[in-house]
């Protein structure tokens, strides 16, 4: 095609850069007559791709205006930039000269024949192979697998997300893809911050109760045993005050879950729950002992993530079960002998996936509101429904509610509901919301009690929630027990011999500059290498790959941080040995 120069080359140097692309294009079906006239010179003498409606995208306006502002960037070599929409190449050519190679550029271009236009007008290839330009599917999986490893550039620089104005003549998905994209960025936000500022107290925890969790048991007998189970997810949102006695005075045949936290604010109703689940690592959680019942609780069991302040679960008066979740010490190195999960960012969240894996027939979420009127956020019994919170416009959010009411809403909260949301289009199961005038929940119907009690939503097959029950009784004590070979000793041979050639190199800095570069790349990939210390390291790796990636030249300070890091990782891989290495079980 005369109007396609590059695109065979291109797409042969797709095929190696991002194969998910490649198969993306060629599953894709294209009316080969329409491509050939689809591009074309308009009558401002640039190249331009001809609509639907006949006009071409840039016939208003050349394209000369519309991008100059795209590579004012702070930090430009450690940041990156995500473009939605290529159009014919022109926004993303004048990003990709006018930033240095290091600038990562992201593309979701979710018109296919429009994809294949733009790789035919310029030659891409140099970009593909120094990994400087990624073309992303519109496949939310993909996207994601992207945006995560953007870390370095979100500590150390910034992510931009630019929209192709032109773009958007041809239809919603742009708008819809930008919405999708700048939800992630804020999901990935969130979880940037957690790991930063908490990933030590996390993995900390995990540590401090790696013994206790040995003991407790393993949630692995729990796999499928809730089958024809019809489960309920007790929230402590407002609406659970107009529910709770309802379900008290009738709860049906259902199983019912909640948070730890919600437990006081149940026993002012009487609705006991069949189990509970603790997931916040903060020292806060132990503020619920100020209000819990220990009479009432005592026989709960409580499933507790092993992240969790091991002060609240030692305090717990019932019998207690470990969940390990990814993120932590378990992520690597446990897949194959534990059930880990993706938790999520919230509790409810985290039961709603829970239950999937247990089997769960259906789930009805109650108390799960994702927002609140007036200043009232939680249930009464709940710690913070004495709080009055004031609408606060940088942190919150007015939104009607299905009956028209005004009502607010969180970043946090919207965060967790888009997670759940996500959830339920991947895999579509049986579960609804008793809706009491929060946010609406894409995938979970509302409906009214009457409703859930005549669709079977408080009800489960006959003697199945007695059989789980008696599994999840059972499953205390049935953990194998693991013990890891120490490597501490392995550790500080190495990291003390990175410590003597980098000081010797430090000594002549400005001749061994690019000496310098290399063992410290050394020394990342040595410090990635393990995946049992790795999580508990992750804020040494962020601080060690600041030195190896974002940096152009050295200086003596760099060998003084160099070697504040490796203290700090020797201190964390001798805890660990510590606290995993002295089990007198399997060895691993």
């Amino acid at each position: 095609m005369t109007m396609y120069p590059f695109l065979k080359d291109n797409i042969t140097a797709l095929e190696k850069a991002s194969p998910a692309v490649y198969a993306w294009l060629s599953g894709s079906p294209f009316d080969e007559q329409s491509l050939k006239t689809s591009v074309f010179v308009n009558r401002w003498g640039a190249i331009d791709y001809r609509m639907a409606s006949g006009t071409g995208l840039f016939e208003s306006m050349p394209p000369g205006l519309l991008y100059k502002d795209w590579p004012v960037i702070e930090k430009p070599d450690l940041s990156a930039s995500i473009v939605i929409g290529c159009n014919l190449g022109y926004g993303l050519n004048h990003l990709l000269v006018n930033t240095p190679d290091s600038h990562k550029i992201l593309v979701l271009e979710p018109n296919p024949a429009l994809m294949l236009a733009c790789l035919g007008q310029t030659d891409y290839r140099p970009f593909f192979e120094n990994k400087k330009l990624h073309f992303i599917t519109p496949n939310e999986d993909h996207l994601q697998e992207y945006i995560k490893n953007l870390d370095l550039q979100y500590v150390y620089g910034k992510i931009y997300l630019r929209a192709d104005i032109p773009s958007r003549q041809l239809g919603p998905e742009y708008s819809r893809w930008m919405d999708t994209v700048k939800n992630r960025l804020e999901n990935f936000s969130v979880e940037m911050i957690t790991l930063r500022c908490r990933q030590d107290v996390m993995v900390g925890n995990e540590l401090k109760n790696y013994r206790r969790a040995q003991a407790d048991g393993s949630l692995l007998p729990l796999k499928d045993a809730a089958h024809g189970v019809g489960a309920v997810v007790l929230g402590a949102g407002p609406s659970l005050a107009r529910f709770a006695p309802e379900l008290a005075k009738n709860p049906g045949y259902a199983l019912y879950t909640t948070a730890l936290q919600t437990l006081p604010a149940l026993k002012r109703y009487d609705l006991k729950p069949h189990f509970c689940l603790a997931l916040d690592y903060d020292g806060s959680m132990l503020s619920v002992y100020d209000r819990l019942d220990a009479e009432w609780a005592k026989d709960i069991p409580l499933i507790y993530s092993t992240k969790v302040d091991p002060e609240v679960v030692r305090r717990y008066p019932g019998p207690t079960l470990p969940l390990w979740t990814m993120g932590g010490m378990a992520t690597f190195v446990l897949q194959d002998r534990e059930f880990v999960l993706d938790a999520g960012g919230n509790v409810s969240l985290t039961l709603v996936r829970l239950l999937r894996w247990m089997g769960a027939g259906s789930i009805l979420l109650v108390g799960q509101d994702f927002a609140w009127k007036g200043e009232t956020t939680h249930a009464e019994g709940h710690h913070a429904a004495s709080l009055q919170i004031p609408f606060d416009p940088g942190m919150h959010q007015r939104l009607k509610n299905l009956w028209g009411e005004d009502i607010i809403s969180s970043i946090q909260y919207l965060t967790s509901k888009r997670d759940l949301e996500n959830d339920l289009k991947k895999v579509p199961y049986r579960i609804s919301n008793l809706y009491g005038g929060g946010v609406v929940i894409e995938g979970a119907p509302p409906v009214d009690l009457e409703e859930a009690r005549s669709t079977g939503l408080l009800s489960s097959a006959p003697a199945s929630r007695e059989r789980f029950l008696n599994i999840l009784g059972q499953a205390r004590g049935q953990s194998k027990g693991y013990r890891f070979e120490p490597r501490s000793h392995i550790w500080t041979s190495s990291i003390r011999g990175l410590e003597r050639r980098m000081q010797k190199l430090f000594r002549q800095c400005g001749q061994s500059q690019k000496e310098i570069h290399t063992l410290l790349e050394q020394a990342l990939f040595f410090v990635r290498q393990d995946p049992l210390y790795l999580p508990y390291l992750f804020n040494e790796t962020i601080d060690l790959a600041g030195l190896a990636k974002t940096r152009h030249s050295y200086h003596p300070a760099d060998f003084s941080e160099f070697k504040r890091i490796g203290k700090s990782i020797l201190a964390k891989v001798r805890e660990v040995d510590r606290c995993v290495g002295d089990q007198d079980k399997t060895a691993a």
